[in-house]
């Protein structure tokens, strides 16, 4: 059981009934609390200096600000910092790498189940308890390469680097998770590759890794003498939403 308060949450999308089905998906989830929710990106600075939120669920696509520009205001900001997992349809590969230079701790792809955003929401909350444990051992003073690596790669309590394969990173799946989704057909190891500067072999890992937890399927495509070549496509299967076309 948690035992600190309720992580405080504000849900940041133009969709107001995409808004309402996130802010029930929170509440869903034991450890958060939903504090605000916004539909514009200048509403939600505001809303960020208002209610002070622990955490904050961002669309990118807003029609004032992008979600990229709001985090690139929000960083800027002085005040405490707050984090915030982007939760959109955008699946450009430069989105995603703005997005993660911006600092966002997640990035959930739309459209996806209460079952999968409850899974990120319990990770996220495993690596803030990992921040917790670490500052308080550090009592004020400078961390330790072992500490460093604690906050990187939160131990095996549910956390996402402690589900993938040995050599599999999280913000690296992400990415070929998002190139997969944007390619909107099927692609090969090769393919994939090219699209986000990876070897073959790397790719493979990580499509069979996507392909083995549901979120992509693979067929095999017969050609000539040889083997087949495994053919990966993006998917979600009952799916609860929807992505917007813009």
């Amino acid at each position: 059981m948690n035992q600190h308060p309720p992580v405080r949450t504000l849900v940041v999308d133009d969709d107001f009934a995409v808004a309402a089905i996130h802010r029930g998906f929170v509440e869903a989830v034991p450890g958060f609390t939903v504090v605000g929710e916004v539909h514009l990106g200048a509403d939600a600075l505001r809303a960020v200096d208002e209610l002070e939120p622990d955490l904050v669920l961002l669309d990118i696509y807003l029609p004032d600000i992008s979600g990229i520009e709001f985090l690139t205001r929000l960083r800027a900001r002085s005040a405490p910092a707050v984090d915030v997992i982007a939760i959109t349809a955008a699946r450009e590969l430069g989105t995603v790498r703005a997005a993660m230079a911006g600092g966002v701790v997640d990035y959930l792809v739309k459209p996806f189940t209460l079952d999968v955003f409850t899974d990120r929401m319990n990770t996220y909350l495993t690596r803030r308890e990992e921040f917790r444990r670490t500052a308080a051992r550090a009592a004020g003073g400078g961390l330790d390469q072992d500490q460093v690596d604690a906050l990187l790669r939160p131990g095996p309590a549910g956390a996402a680097a402690a589900r993938l394969p040995k050599g599999l990173s999280e913000r690296t799946l992400q990415l070929v998770a998002s190139a997969l989704a944007e390619a909107g057909r099927d692609l090969s190891a090769a393919e994939l590759a090219e699209r986000v500067g990876l070897s073959r072999i790397s790719a493979r890992r990580y499509l069979e890794h996507l392909a083995a937890s549901g979120r992509a399927t693979v067929a095999p495509r017969y050609g000539g003498a040889g083997r087949p070549e495994h053919r990966y496509r993006w998917s979600v299967a009952e799916a609860q939403v929807k992505p917007r076309t813009r």
